[in-house]
C-alpha cells in the first residue's frame, strides 16, 4: 500500500489480472494434481505488495471443504503457476505468489449468525421501531 494505506490503481489492476489468470488456470485444469482435480477452487481476490513483487492469491474450494489440502496442492505447484501467470499477463517480472484461504465468506456467516441471535435481534428491533420521544 502506498502512503494513504489504500492500494494504488496499478496494484489493483495487476491484482485483478493475476486473479483472472489464476482462476483460468484452475478452471481449465492446467494444474495437474489429484487434490485439485476433485475440487472446484474459486479465486475471490488477490492482494499485491506495493512493489508488485508478491501476489497473495486468496482461494476457496467450493463448499469450503478441504481448505488445507487444497492450499498445500496449490503451494506444490506454485512455481508452475507463477510461470503460467507471467506468460498470461505479460509482465516483465513475474511476482512471487502465495496462496491463502479467503476468510471473508466465513466471517460474513459469523456476522449473520450473531445478528440472528435473539438478544441482538431484540436490540436491533428496539432501535428500529422505537418511539421517538
Amino acid at each position: 500500500h502506498h502512503k494513504g494505506g489504500e492500494p494504488s490503481q496499478r496494484m489493483l489492476r495487476v491484482a485483478e489480472l493475476i486473479r483472472h489468470a489464476a482462476a483460468e488456470l484452475l478452471t481449465r485444469g492446467a494444474v495437474e494434481d489429484p487434490v485439485l482435480a476433485n475440487h472446484v477452487v474459486t479465486v475471490p481476490s488477490v492482494k499485491m505488495s506495493p512493489d508488485l513483487k508478491l501476489a497473495t492469491i486468496y482461494v476457496m474450494p467450493l463448499g469450503g471443504k478441504d481448505t488445507a489440502p487444497v492450499v498445500a496442492a496449490l503451494e506444490r505447484h506454485r512455481k508452475f503457476m507463477r510461470g503460467e501467470i507471467a506468460h498470461m499477463i505479460n509482465m516483465k517480472f513475474a511476482p512471487e505468489i502465495r496462496f491463502r484461504i479467503d476468510e471473508s465468506f466465513e466471517n460474513a456467516a459469523k456476522i449473520d449468525a450473531l445478528l440472528a441471535r435473539p438478544e441482538v435481534r431484540r436490540d436491533v428491533d428496539k432501535d428500529d421501531g422505537g418511539d421517538a420521544t
